[in-house]
């Protein structure tokens, strides 16, 4: 702790030291800072100061810069300081060399003061002045607006960039979904899991080039393996409902459909293509339909399925739908539904129509009139005749969102109620073949029978086949796709 040496004073700090010796000992009396005044101490000093130099009041906000020794106001900085040079130059007058005073210089100028607190108003005068000079700048002021503007196109340009990849990534997200990318097609996803089945030990290799060797086999010549399909379903619902009828009082069967399901090349997106496979195998069966389908022999692969849809757009069917495929569906995994379906179908000259159930007709989301529109289909005199009714009706295209299936018949029971039967694609193999079974029962019928409390979709889509259509009938029904429309029930 520094003490005084002319007093002995001790003092806390360095600066306290020297505040000590100026004004115990370097200072007289002491002197008025803003006139030649002096008192015999600081008390008096300071009620001198308070009364004879009352502090002006702040400049109001905006207005001219004031002095801070009288309150006199100038139209800027530099006329102020020198008012206060001319006015209050003896209070800004450096002492003279070798007072042991401090001095003070100011950092925005070259005045130099003994007194701390003059010179922060000084710098004060300075801030002052600037400020003073930019609100009577109308171009500063446009400065400004221009630079707000300039931020806001910045953020509205970068909110836009945002959205744009937001918007960017949720295409591709549906791309993805519905199969749209360019992740390859059917080949590329069979090959693909194959590997994977090989990887995870539930495929032997040398099985593994069998299958491969098939499906580029199948692939070369268009045409389905055949290891995802079941015959003779029909064949025995026929025999099942004619020993046990039960609760059912009639039931109306489309004749000689084969079931398809999904395999490792189209799982997750192929079930409209395999229900074409089912409707298909049906048609092939009916005689009414060898003129229309002369160039057709066997149960086409998925890839051949997309190129005769793909030519079916080619011809000008559909137009608008095509453009959403960009007009391709090979080599992907595009999901299709009732148009593309439709589309094929008239391109091979068959005669169908489709059927927008678009809302629920029953309570609680169930759609009766979709049940009495297929009972229609399957049934032009309910009264009389046998119990099991085998129809050369072709097999009905339905479709839902996400999803479709095939209707292959319907039940008519005691109470009156209705049940389709339908075939899905989703059902593996193994669970169908167990209604070849002598000893099939209501449980194994539980896969196909579907009542109306079972179809709660919000929409429904069906696509009918029934009869041929005449060269001319062709090109009109490709006139009126290019605006598609459908018949809306209710």
């Amino acid at each position: 702790m520094p003490l005084c040496e002319l007093c002995g004073q001790a003092l806390r700090t360095e600066p306290e030291m020297r505040r000590h010796l100026l004004r115990a000992h370097l200072e007289r009396e002491p002197r008025c800072p803003l006139c030649p005044f002096s008192a015999p101490g600081y008390d008096e000093l300071r009620d001198h100061v308070d009364s004879a130099h009352p502090e002006p009041g702040p400049a109001p906000a905006g207005g001219p810069p004031q002095c801070p020794f009288c309150g006199e106001t100038g139209a800027s900085g530099r006329q102020v300081e020198a008012h206060v040079r001319s006015r209050h130059g003896h209070l800004l007058d450096p002492p003279a060399p070798g007072n042991g005073q401090q001095l003070y210089e100011c950092p925005m100028c070259d005045l130099v003061c003994a007194n701390c607190q003059i010179l922060q108003e000084h710098v004060d005068l300075h801030l002052e002045e600037h400020r003073f000079s930019e609100d009577i700048n109308v171009g500063g002021s446009l400065s400004d607006l221009e630079l707000a503007q300039q931020l806001q196109n910045e953020e509205d340009g970068q909110q836009g960039l945002e959205e744009a990849r937001r918007e960017r990534g949720e295409f591709q997200k549906l791309q993805r979904q519905y199969g749209l990318d360019s992740s390859g097609g059917y080949k590329q996803q069979s090959l693909k899991n194959m590997e994977r089945e090989v990887a995870r030990g539930r495929m032997q290799p040398s099985e593994y080039h069998k299958r491969r060797a098939d499906m580029m086999e199948s692939l070369a010549f268009g045409v389905d393996d055949g290891k995802t399909k079941t015959s003779g379903v029909i064949e025995a619902l026929c025999r099942y409902y004619q020993n046990e009828i039960k609760d059912v009082r009639r039931v109306w069967l489309s004749t000689g459909v084969d079931h398809f399901h999904s395999s490792l090349g189209d799982r997750g997106w192929g079930c409209g293509y395999r229900n074409f496979q089912m409707l298909l195998s049906s048609l092939l069966r009916n005689d009414m339909y060898n003129d229309c389908l002369r160039d057709i022999t066997l149960i086409p692969c998925i890839p051949k399925i997309q190129s005769m849809i793909e030519d079916a757009w080619k011809e000008g069917f559909d137009p608008q739908g095509a453009s959403q495929f960009s007009n391709r569906l090979h080599g992907t995994k595009a999901w299709i539904g009732a148009c593309e379906i439709y589309s094929l179908l008239t391109s091979l000259r068959l005669k169908c129509q489709i059927i927008d159930f678009h809302k629920p007709t029953g309570p609680f989301g169930t759609h009766p009139h979709l049940f009495e529109w297929v009972l229609s289909y399957y049934s032009s005199n309910r009264e009389g005749g046998t119990k099991v009714v085998c129809t050369p009706k072709p097999p009905i295209y339905m479709q839902h969102q996400g999803h479709s299936r095939t209707i292959v018949g319907i039940e008519e029971r005691k109470n009156r109620t209705l049940c389709l039967l339908i075939f899905d694609p989703g059902c593996p193999s193994h669970e169908m073949q167990k209604l070849l079974k002598q000893s099939s029962d209501d449980t194994s019928l539980k896969l196909l029978r579907k009542f109306v409390g079972s179809l709660k979709n919000k929409q429904y889509q069906i696509v009918a086949v029934d009869g041929e259509l005449s060269p001319e009938e062709k090109v009109a029904r490709r006139q009126a796709s290019q605006v598609f429309t459908a018949e809306r029930i209710p």
